[in-house]
């Protein structure tokens, strides 16, 4: 009988301590996932001289060339030249995604120049860029699948994880056409990046690209952006390139001269 008392004296003592832990931690959960929703809203690319971080960072950057291995550099710097010069005739080359509507892709979407809706919860983080609506969904807590299962995706295959209020993100398996700043890159190519607010209404997104195949080293940049309240995201369709006939060849060409215009 006494056994019986003290085992039943032991069960209430454990559920009256375990009470108020388990309300400690459903709390400090949901005040961890409170803590992540400045990631939530509607951003773009900061202006001029926009304050950023408490530290003083101003403005977005400019992401450099790729540190291109050798044999790689110089065909990387004629095909830039090319398609720079024949874009400013308003003659693009044809069979690149911008003559073809084919949206950026992963990373090139991060780029600040359009405004981005970001949607998250516990489970998932969705990320829509305005230009061609391009969406990228970033899984959290989920282990990276191998290399050779990751289909290749125009936005990769992306999972991530909270360190602190730090959003850690790793993509694989991006198709090859897909390329930031027109460097190839091999099937092999892994992008992380952290994503940290820099403010109540600023953040920043540190991208490292490492590809054991065509670059020598990382190849790391920082995009930054600025909460927009009240902003929408509006549609946008790639539909008005435009074929025209060359005068003198009689050649049929893309004519994008007046796609930017209403952007």
């Amino acid at each position: 009988m006494k056994a019986t008392l003290t085992l039943a004296a032991a069960a209430v003592l454990c559920a009256s301590l375990a009470g108020p832990a388990l309300a400690q931690s459903k709390a400090h959960s949901k005040a961890q996932a409170s803590s992540h929703d400045w990631i939530n809203g509607l951003w773009e690319a900061p202006m001029p001289g926009d304050q950023l971080s408490n530290a003083g960072a101003r403005g977005p950057i400019t992401v450099g060339p790729p540190p291109l291995k050798p044999e790689f550099l110089a065909k990387w710097n004629a095909d830039r030249k090319a398609l720079a010069d024949a874009t400013a005739r308003g003659q693009p080359i044809a069979g690149n995604n911008v003559t073809e509507c084919l949206p950026q892709g992963f990373p090139a979407m991060m780029a600040p120049g359009f405004p981005m809706e970001v949607i998250g919860n516990a489970k998932q983080i969705n990320m829509t860029q305005e230009a061609y609506s391009q969406t990228r969904r970033i899984y959290l807590d989920r282990k990276q699948m191998a290399l050779d299962d990751a289909e290749p995706q125009f936005y990769g295959h992306s999972v991530g994880h909270w360190e602190g209020n730090v959003l850690v993100v790793n993509t694989i398996g991006i198709k090859e056409r897909v390329r930031m700043s027109n460097a190839p890159h091999s099937p092999a190519m892994r992008v992380d990046e952290r994503m940290s607010a820099t403010g109540p209404d600023t953040f920043e997104d540190k991208i490292t690209i490492t590809d054991p195949d065509y670059l020598t080293g990382p190849w790391s940049f920082t995009y930054r952006y600025k909460r927009k309240p009240g902003w929408d995201l509006n549609e946008y369709i790639c539909e008005n390139n435009q074929e025209y006939a060359d005068p003198k060849t009689g050649a049929q060409r893309l004519d994008l001269r007046n796609v930017f215009q209403n952007r």
